[in-house]
């Protein structure tokens, strides 16, 4: 069974900084893209970073370019997200995801198994 487990959020001022993880079992994690989506209060999820099985391949939303940076250590079975400058538009629960599709995708339905999600909190 797949599990997504993810962990390092919190709450963090404006312009500070801020690593999620993402711990994956159940299954071969180096096979897969993977993502990670966020939700604030009130809207849908949206797409925030995504990256190929290998690491070659990483997209990202307009609004985090330059500001966050995806890895994996397909070693450790673990998916992170950096996050730098920090803004409170970026308040929201962060979800990391594994997409079933060859393709490093970008859209929700892209993917099929989620993690339960960890809060970032960003104060003005």
């Amino acid at each position: 069974q797949v599990r997504l487990v993810e962990s390092g959020g919190g709450l963090v001022q404006a312009g500070g900084s801020l690593r999620l993880s993402c711990a994956a079992s159940g299954h071969t994690f180096s096979s897969y893209n993977m993502g990670w989506f966020r939700q604030a209060p009130g809207t849908e999820r949206e797409f925030v970073a995504a990256i190929s099985w290998s690491g070659d391949t990483t997209k990202y939303a307009d609004s985090v370019k330059g500001r966050f940076t995806i890895s994996r250590d397909n070693a450790k079975n673990t998916l992170y997200l950096q996050m730098n400058s920090l803004k409170p538009e970026d308040t929201g629960i962060y979800y990391c995801a594994r997409t079933f599709r060859p393709v490093v995708g970008t859209r929700e339905d892209d993917f099929g198994s989620w993690g339960q999600g960890t809060q970032v909190t960003v104060s003005s």
